[in-house]
C-alpha cells in the first residue's frame, strides 16, 4: 500500500513533464511568430511589374504598429527595389528612403515589420522596382492615416507621472518625518 501511494504522484509527475510544451521539440524560428495577416490590399503599376501593396490593419492609424507587405507578381526572384514614403510632418521635399527587404516573418515577399507612421495625414508610398524587363516606378498616393488611437500622448503621460510623483512625495515625508540624520546624530556617529 505504501509502494502505490509513493509511486502514483511520481507517475503523474512524469506524465505531466513528458507531456509540457517546454519538453516537445522547439518550434522552427518562422513558426514561433505569429504569421502576418493582411486585412486589405491596393494594387500599383510600378512600369512593367505589377505590386500589391498589403496591410494588417485598415484603415490605418498613426502612431499604431502594423506590418506593410510588397508583392510583385511573378514573386521577388530577380527583382530588388526601393520605398519612399512621404507624409505629413517632415520637410517640404524631404522623403524616407530605404532599400526593399523581405519581411522577417513572411519571406517570399518584402515589406516592414510592426512599422508605424509617426503622423496622421495623407501619407505616399514610391516604389521602384528594378528587375529582368528593366525598371519601373509607382506611387501609392493619398494613404490616408487617422489620428493616433486613444487619449492624447501628453494626457496619457501625465496619468501615467501620478503614481510617481505620489510615491515620490510619500518617501519624503516619510523621511522628513523620521529624519534618520538626527538620531544618527545623537548616537555620536
Amino acid at each position: 500500500m505504501r509502494l502505490r501511494t509513493l509511486l502514483a504522484p511520481c507517475v503523474v509527475g512524469a506524465v505531466v513533464l513528458l507531456a509540457s510544451p517546454a519538453a516537445q521539440a522547439e518550434p522552427e524560428p518562422e513558426q514561433a511568430y505569429a504569421p502576418v495577416g493582411v486585412v486589405h490590399t491596393e494594387r500599383v503599376q510600378a512600369g512593367p511589374y505589377h505590386l500589391t501593396v498589403g496591410f494588417s490593419t485598415w484603415p490605418l492609424r498613426a502612431m499604431q504598429s502594423l506590418d506593410f507587405t510588397f508583392v510583385p507578381d511573378g514573386g521577388l526572384t530577380g527583382k530588388s527595389g526601393t520605398l519612399s514614403m512621404t507624409g505629413p510632418g517632415m520637410k517640404q521635399g524631404m522623403r524616407r528612403t530605404s532599400p526593399l527587404s523581405r519581411h522577417p516573418r513572411k519571406r517570399d515577399v518584402w515589406g516592414l515589420d510592426i512599422h508605424a507612421l509617426p503622423t496622421a495625414g495623407p501619407w505616399s508610398f514610391t516604389f521602384t522596382v528594378n528587375g529582368p524587363q528593366g525598371q519601373g516606378t509607382a506611387t501609392l498616393a493619398d494613404v490616408t492615416v487617422l489620428e493616433q488611437p486613444g487619449p492624447p500622448l501628453a494626457l496619457s503621460w501625465t496619468l501615467c507621472t501620478l503614481p510617481v510623483l505620489g510615491l515620490i512625495a510619500f518617501l519624503v515625508a516619510a523621511w522628513r518625518r523620521h529624519r534618520p540624520s538626527r538620531r544618527l546624530a545623537t548616537l555620536g556617529l
